[in-house]
């Protein structure tokens, strides 16, 4: 190293850091708050020591974690003996810590701690309960002190940023006896009023006891049933309260506070530049695209009579298609039809000879049916005859006459007549009903 001109690596300029660090600061106690503390699952611990001005990374590696009676939890006061040194591969200051002891950890801070383990229990820190801050907040109340000097910086940082936005101011006690009541009274009336976009709940830095009644459940509650997105802005960027876990975002300060209430208004002139100028860009190449729409459409455009010609020329080129296509099929049905004549003719039997005989047929069935029909007649007349012979009429009209007695039976002999019975005589033109006076019977 005694040499200017010499050329050394990083890992050996970190390696002889180290080495002067740990010779120059032995053991020490170190006093401090924990934050950002993990315990990693080689069981190593790795945190942050702080103060109010300044801190330190510190790792304590498992072979010292297991000897030190407690874990410990965020924001706890403690003591550490630690060798100072340097993390060579990152060439990151950092003390590697032998042991560790609680500092004197107030009441407050306790109560500190057990309340916000009870209501993280609850739900009341769960961060799919909180609310996004909207992006453009056209009225933003304030829930502080009007004396205090954190509204001076959130009202500046307002009007910096976005003097376009409308400020109502709810007014309260931030400090001493009542505060927390006054606050939690001026957040629920903000929430019935509804008349905000977000709220920022804000006061500027102090020890615990001044900062106590943000640490309060009464606020708590009254953030946490908010109508509206809540930020909180209290004390330093170091100092963490109770409406810190309730409110839906929280800021380091309250002038952060006001910076993530509102979007600074050249931001937006500027975002509404850039999309003007892409709405005009666009615009523009619409309309450069239309025209040159417009450009190949105007020559591909033709006249009517044009137009005309086109179609009638297509309408022939399609009539003489439809004629030909037509007119095939016609001829090949045509000469098929043809040769299935052809062959039908070919076997197809002489009808002619047939045709004779049948008619010889039907001749000689005429004749034969007529001399039948002739017999039958001259046997019919001969039996007619026969039978008006013997035709009952007939007798009749030769003077014979038929006798029935009333019930209607023909009387053929004189025993079946009684006398005084009345008996019906059938005439040839007629009839007559006539009484038996006496009955004689035939003498020989």
């Amino acid at each position: 190293m005694s040499d200017p001109n010499q050329v050394i690596t990083v890992s050996a300029l970190n390696q002889a850091v180290s080495r002067l660090l740990e010779r120059s600061f032995p053991l020490t106690w170190i006093a401090g708050e924990i934050s950002n503390f993990t315990r990693a699952s080689s069981g190593h611990w790795y945190f942050t020591l702080k103060d109010d001005a300044a801190q330190v990374r510190a790792v304590m590696f498992r072979g010292r974690s297991q000897f030190a009676g407690f874990t410990p939890r965020e924001g706890d006061k403690v003591e550490v003996r630690a060798l100072v040194t340097l993390y060579g591969p990152r060439g990151d200051y950092q003390i590697n810590v032998e042991a560790i002891r609680r500092a004197g950890v107030g009441q407050l801070f306790e109560a500190f701690m057990r309340l916000k383990e009870r209501l993280g229990a609850a739900g009341w820190f769960d961060e799919d309960r909180k609310r996004p801050v909207p992006l453009f907040a056209r009225t933003i109340g304030i829930v502080t002190s009007p004396q205090a000097a954190a509204l001076r910086d959130v009202l500046t940082a307002l009007r910096r940023r976005a003097p376009h936005v409308n400020i109502v101011l709810y007014p309260t006690l931030v400090q001493g006896q009542g505060a927390a009541e006054r606050i939690a009274a001026q957040i629920d009336a903000a929430s019935r009023r509804a008349e905000c976009d977000v709220l920022i709940v804000c006061r500027g830095g102090g020890s615990i006891e001044d900062l106590w009644s943000f640490n309060e459940e009464a606020v708590a509650w009254a953030i946490v049933n908010c109508s509206m997105p809540v930020i909180s802005g209290v004390g330093h960027e170091t100092d963490f309260t109770i409406a810190d876990f309730a409110a839906d975002l929280r800021a380091a300060t309250p002038t952060a506070a006001a910076e993530l209430a509102a979007t600074p208004r050249a931001d937006w002139v500027a975002s509404l530049s850039a999309d003007a100028a892409d709405l005009r860009r666009a615009m523009r190449r619409t309309l450069n695209d239309a025209s040159q729409t417009l450009d190949h459409l105007s020559r591909r455009l033709l006249s009517p009579a044009a137009q005309i010609r086109q179609q009638r020329l297509k309408l022939l080129a399609l009539s003489t298609a439809m004629m030909h296509a037509n007119r095939a099929p016609l001829n090949q049905s045509r000469h098929a039809l043809e040769k299935l004549a052809g062959r039908l003719a070919a076997q197809r039997p002489d009808l002619r000879a047939v045709r004779a005989h049948l008619a010889a047929l039907q001749h000689r069935g005429g004749v034969c049916i007529a001399s039948q029909l002739r017999h039958r007649r001259e046997a019919l007349n001969g039996l007619s005859a026969q039978l008006e012979m013997l035709n009952p009429q007939r007798t009749l009209e030769r003077g014979y006459a038929i006798v029935r007695n009333e019930a209607g039976a023909i009387l053929r002999a004189p025993a079946q007549l009684l006398p005084r019975e009345s008996v019906t005589i059938r005439l040839a033109e007629g009839s007559a009903k006539v009484d038996v006076a006496a009955v004689q019977p035939l003498l020989d």
